[in-house]
């Protein structure tokens, strides 16, 4: 009995090894067999493409299936997102970590995918090959969106390249961007509303917020959006009370679905325009509309802030947008490239480029179009030597190699508003004392100098003051969670290469 137990678990172990093999090889796909497997389809995306929770429901998700004919999954785009929806995943690669996924968990490389509107299929045969041909195929002519969605972002002031589709996704700003997404898809939900964006100038925030809006008006060119800058915020201020028209004023930005105000903290400060934005803040949140707001630094760090405003910012997601790392520089610097038509860059000037400039996205671009422009006047073609003349002084302008306890200064300076030279004084008022030790630490962290130099980049401070608001600094950071990610902030913005 013993050898008929060991002979039927030995043939069962057999078939078991060969039972997912042979499912592959003749079972022939349906839909139920994909339904059954979506959410394990789904969990692959997450735990092995890094897809976020919030692109999957919001992109994968959503997805129908319109029939499946010859190992072929046909899928449907919400009707809602149309033309746009299948664009944007294709051209974030969405559509291609699908197919991985699925052949990965249903056991077969002969799984195919198409992702297109449900209108593509109804009048035609989803094996014929115009189906897939079909928008290659379109006269170049045609505006891929509606007359009145480029009307819309005229009216609303919008850059026409700033789409979720023309940014380009790293670690820095994947958070960000998925948050965007998730906005956009579904805006004035508690969650995310407001929704606050902050990082240093020339990541991209603009871009993002902008996205927003771009992603509205293509499902709906009616929808009623304001973009505006917090300087046009205040100048509509002004001139209301000058001119008498506040009701034109609250009109103006109260009867709106969504507000997008950039650079916020412009209207620090000015107390006629922060009381004016708090009514404004209160009236759309309490009847349910989108706050999208952009500033380059967190709410706790926008020093004079009145507290009300303060508290409501922190109500969504705070979340901030870092400098790319090195392989997001060079897929925006190829991005950027093919839009602009520049033909024939090297790899190796690519890389001199994303090498030598790290921290503003506006300065890479900069550089291709000061490439650009040389070639095209010396008819020359573009080479690693004349990348590294034409750009000489932009690589010098944004380089990270010359971080010093007076670039650190500096920097501390621009963040907390405090001069340099009430840093470097004898002064030692609380957040003066706080700035000065701020300039120690960082020092202390990020370059190589001694506690001699340091103190002699700060008004002349012995070893053992250096030493003690280096210590201070660290202590406090232990406690207090908010300077810490104060102080994590100012390692990003003086050298956003580093892990912090």
């Amino acid at each position: 009995s013993h050898f008929v137990v060991l002979l039927v678990l030995y043939v069962f172990q057999k078939n078991r090894s060969q039972e997912v093999p042979k499912m592959a090889e003749n079972i022939i796909l349906s839909k139920e067999i994909i339904e059954a497997k979506w959410e394990d389809i789904l969990l692959q995306l997450e735990k092995h493409y890094d897809m976020s929770r919030i692109i999957i429901d919001t992109w994968i998700r959503t997805l129908e299936i319109y029939c499946v004919r010859n190992n072929t999954v046909y899928f449907c785009v919400d009707e809602q997102r149309g033309k746009h929806g299948v664009d944007y995943l294709h051209n974030r690669g969405y559509d291609s970590f699908l197919l991985s996924s699925m052949r990965e968990i249903l056991n077969d490389s002969s799984v195919e995918i198409k992702i297109d509107q449900k209108s593509s299929y109804l009048n035609k045969d989803p094996e014929d090959d115009d189906i897939e041909n079909e928008s290659e195929e379109k006269d170049k002519d045609i505006l891929p969106y509606s007359k009145e969605y480029y009307a819309a972002i005229k009216r609303c002031n919008l850059m026409e390249n700033y789409t979720f589709e023309n940014f380009i996704v790293g670690d820095g700003n994947k958070h960000a961007f998925a948050t965007c997404v998730a906005v956009a898809d579904d805006p004035g939900q508690d969650t995310f509303n407001p929704l606050f964006i902050y990082g240093n100038s020339g990541l991209g925030k603009t871009h993002l917020i902008q996205s927003i809006a771009h992603y509205i008006l293509q499902k709906d060119p009616k929808a009623s959006i304001l973009y505006v800058s917090s300087e046009v915020f205040t100048n509509d201020i002004i001139n209301s009370i000058r001119d008498k028209k506040t009701v034109e004023f609250k009109e103006k930005y109260r009867q709106v679905d969504v507000l997008i105000i950039d650079d916020i903290q412009d209207i620090i400060g000015r107390e006629a325009t922060q009381q004016e934005f708090f009514n404004t803040f209160n009236f759309l949140y309490e009847a349910g509309k989108q706050i999208v707001i952009a500033a380059d630094r967190p709410p706790t760090e926008i020093k004079s802030l009145d507290e009300r405003l303060r508290s409501r910012f922190e109500w969504g997601v705070p979340i901030d947008v870092h400098a790319p790392d090195y392989e997001t520089r060079i897929a925006i610097l190829k991005k950027k490239a093919k839009m602009k038509g520049i033909e024939g860059i090297p790899e190796e000037v690519f890389s001199y480029i994303a090498q030598n400039i790290v921290s503003n996205v506006r300065v890479l671009e900069g550089s291709l179009n000061k490439i650009k422009i040389y070639a095209s006047l010396q008819t020359e073609p573009i080479t690693l030597e004349m990348a590294k003349e034409v750009l000489e002084d932009m690589v010098q302008k944004d380089s990270n190699v010359a971080i010093t306890p007076n670039y650190i200064l500096s920097v501390v300076s621009e963040h907390t508003k405090i001069s340099t030279d009430d840093i470097c004084s004898l002064k030692r008022n609380q957040e003066i004392k706080d700035a000065r030790q701020l300039v120690m630490y960082l020092s202390r962290q990020l370059t190589d100098k001694s506690y001699q130099a340091i103190g002699a980049a700060v008004g002349g401070k012995d070893h053992a003051t250096v030493y003690n608001g280096v210590g201070r600094v660290s202590k406090r950071m232990e406690e207090d969670p908010e300077f810490a990610a104060t102080v994590h902030l100012l390692m990003k913005k003086i050298n956003p290469d580093k892990e912090t």
